[in-house]
């Protein structure tokens, strides 16, 4: 009974404290209850990246996202009719649809059903059937998997038979034959070709090719096309990248951005830690269309800077400090990061809450600015500025007013929204001083996106000079795709060309370039 009224006594306890210490608990308790809140949507937010959908794309982009294993499940309607047949040319073919077109000059195999002499019999009077036309029944797609053969290279040797009968020397002259794509190996160009394009455009890394090979017969090792990439890359690829790059300096618009690439073997560097790939493309209006990545040790500005030195011009970017030490150069920063960071905002809170928030208001001002720019993107640069002047300029001197009305906490992710779109405002707002920039840094982003689904697959590069050979192979692929060309017939083209001539001599890398490709194939059709 004692111990309870002890309990009690201390429980009904006052205890006195100065004003100041009473102060100074009541402000540590605010910072506890803004840490706990912010951690809160921090924990909040990340569960929402990790098992929730991407907030930058609408529910059709979200549909499109099918698991593969599910996928045949998922896109069939078994409801939707088949393609009905056109005329074209007194033959038939399927209409063409959004979704299933096959190409004009695709060839075509065709099937004839015939009776035989034994059947050409009439069953009426027993006399012989003659052909009095022919009929289209159906059209199928017939896909034919890769299929490998050997190439033999056979050099015929030619004598002077005069000088067999009348000279004691007789020469002998062979053919030539091309050099090959590598010295003393069994590669083809179409080989070499075909196992970057299927590793650094289709995302399949060499242990799934080398098991894909297998099933055919073919005992090609991992390690063997890899060195096939390493050295293609670094004897063929590099002068035509140079050259490229000497073009993407010397352009007006430039979109860059970087992402995370680990290298097992580099020197000085622990397998884990963090390299960088980093990666640069021309803007939509420039001559020349370049994709380059670059592989560096690290996220320091000095690459960057040594990467683009002599560029002079606007540089879309994000809002990595790197960039904005770089000189000459104009920075036009990513109005989709600042419209992400309100989305995380908004992701924090409860759904009930988000219509009417602060973070909703901001994310629409955003919205309207990129709904301003899918509404021009077809006119002329000329035109934008002037479109964007009389739309958007309202909507960012409304917007700049709103952000400075507020006072969000600083630990909150709408304060971090906020800030951060104050902080970056001239930078955000410079793609309003010319009709060729965008409002976004999505062309150089899609060049990060593609690398990072290759890298999904490989996870890491094993040595320097692995992850070189990776940048060399995706400039390549890349650029072939912005230019609208099949990146296995470019290479292929490459790797038939390269060795043939002396790329010392620059006429003679221009002769390898994208355009040259483009030429190339108009003579040949």
């Amino acid at each position: 009974m004692k111990n309870v009224e002890n309990i009690e006594k201390i429980a009904t306890e006052t205890i006195m404290i100065s004003r100041e210490e009473y102060d100074k608990l009541i402000d540590e308790n605010q910072k506890m209850q803004k840490q706990i809140q912010w951690l809160m949507e921090t924990i909040k937010l990340k569960n929402n990246k990790i098992f929730g959908s991407s907030s930058e794309k609408t529910s059709q982009e979200e549909s499109d996202q099918i698991s593969i294993f599910n996928e045949a499940e998922v896109e069939s309607n078994l409801t939707v009719p088949e393609p009905e047949l056109e005329e074209v040319k007194a033959h038939y073919r399927k209409k063409r649809s959004k979704k299933d077109r096959l190409p004009e000059d695709l060839p075509v195999e065709e099937i004839e059903y015939t009776l035989s002499e034994e059947e050409q019999v009439c069953p009426i009077c027993n006399e012989k059937l003659h052909v009095i036309g022919k009929e289209t029944v159906r059209e199928e797609l017939k896909i034919i998997p890769a299929k490998a053969v050997i190439v033999r290279h056979v050099r015929y040797s030619y004598a002077c038979r005069n000088c067999e009968k009348t000279n004691t020397e007789v020469p002998v002259i062979k053919a030539p034959v091309p050099n090959a794509v590598i010295r003393g190996g069994f590669a083809s160009p179409e080989a070499v070709a075909y196992i970057i394009t299927q590793k650094y455009l289709m995302d399949i890394p060499l242990y799934r090719q080398e098991q894909d090979f297998k099933r055919k017969d073919i005992l090609l090792s991992r390690q063997t096309m890899s060195n096939w990439i390493i050295k293609s890359s670094h004897m063929w690829l590099e002068p035509i990248y140079r050259k490229l790059h000497e073009r993407l300096v010397a352009s007006e618009v430039i979109h860059a951005d970087e992402t995370i690439l680990q290298v097992l073997k580099e020197p000085g560097k622990k397998p884990q830690s963090k390299s960088y790939m980093w990666l640069y493309r021309t803007g939509q209006y420039e001559k020349y269309q370049i994709a380059l990545y670059k592989y560096e040790r690290s996220r320091s500005t000095k690459h960057a800077e040594e990467y683009l030195k002599g560029f002079s011009g606007y540089l879309h970017c994000d809002g990595y400090q790197g960039y904005k030490n770089i000189k000459n150069a104009v920075i036009v920063q990513c109005f989709a990061h600042a419209r992400r960071k309100f989305d995380e905002a908004l992701k924090c809170l409860k759904t009930e809450e988000r219509k009417t928030s602060k973070a909703m208001i901001g994310y629409e001002y955003c919205n309207k600015l990129f709904e301003i720019e899918r509404n021009i993107k077809e006119l002329s640069p000329e035109e934008k500025l002037k479109k964007r002047q009389e739309l958007s300029r309202p909507i960012l001197d409304e917007f700049l007013v709103w952000l400075k009305s507020l006072n969000p906490a600083k630990q909150s992710h709408l304060g971090n929204a906020v800030n951060y779109t104050l902080n970056n405002w001239e930078n955000l707002n410079n793609y309003m001083l010319d009709g060729r920039l965008s409002i976004s840094n999505n062309s150089a982003e899609h060049l990060a996106k593609s690398f990072a689904l290759c890298r999904k697959n490989f996870l890491f590069s094993n040595t320097p000079k692995g992850a070189d050979s990776s940048a060399l192979a995706m400039s390549m692929v890349e650029t072939a795709k912005i230019n609208n060309i099949d990146a296995y017939e470019y290479l292929t083209y490459i790797f038939k060309n390269a060795p043939q001539l002396d790329l010392e001599k620059e006429e003679n890398i221009e002769k390898l370039l994208p355009e040259a490709f483009k030429n190339e194939k108009k003579k040949d059709s």
